[in-house]
């Protein structure tokens, strides 16, 4: 059961990122770090964004993915920039790195990877957590080290842009997928492709 305190966003992040490690490879479990947190979590009606980045940080993917599907299209670049994270977290590279190119020249993707080499600094981060999972080569604490600064620069943005009150209509973030976005999602749910598998 988690600690009856956890009801601000920064009571939350600071029990997340103070009891599990920064995100760099998947869970080896399907389940979150604590379920009774996701509710927890999702009954602070935070923005969206910052919803998600904290179900990341219990590991409750399926949540997170819920939410950045609703913002996944132009002008939500936090949103998108949130959806790669996710896809690098479970371990959908390619997918992650579509993801960052796509958001590459938004202010919330600088504040993480500021300067010219920003996307291939980050693109390098990825490739370097795809090296330590498939071939175990590289630091695991360098990685996570990496993952803090990446997630605390964009919880930061988050933060600054939005807020950490609540909510009571997240429908004001969503946005209109794309038709690119929609046809992928009909394929998963009934074009026969069902989940991936990373």
């Amino acid at each position: 059961m988690p600690p009856t305190n956890l009801t601000t966003f920064d009571a939350l992040y600071t029990h997340l990122t103070t009891t599990h490690h920064y995100p760099v490879l998947p869970s080896p479990s399907p389940n979150p770090h604590s379920k009774p947190l996701s509710h927890t979590i999702a009954s602070l009606s935070l923005h969206p964004t910052l919803e998600a980045l904290l179900h990341i940080l219990n590991a409750d993917l399926a949540s997170a993915h819920f939410l950045c599907r609703h913002m996944q299209n132009e002008p939500a670049w936090e949103g998108m920039y949130i959806h790669g994270l996710l896809h690098r977290v479970e371990g959908d590279y390619r997918n992650a790195e579509a993801w960052y190119g796509n958001v590459a020249g938004s202010e919330c993707f600088r504040r993480a990877w500021p300067g010219e080499a920003g996307l291939e600094d980050a693109r390098g981060f990825i490739r370097r957590v795809e090296r330590l999972r498939k071939e175990k080569v590289g630091s695991l604490e360098e990685l996570e080290v990496e993952s803090q600064r990446e997630v605390d620069a964009l919880v930061g943005w988050c933060k600054e842009r939005f807020g950490t009150g609540r909510m009571e209509d997240a429908t004001q973030a969503w946005v209109e997928p794309s038709e690119e976005h929609r046809k992928i999602a009909s394929k998963m749910l009934v074009g026969g492709e069902g989940w991936r598998q990373f």
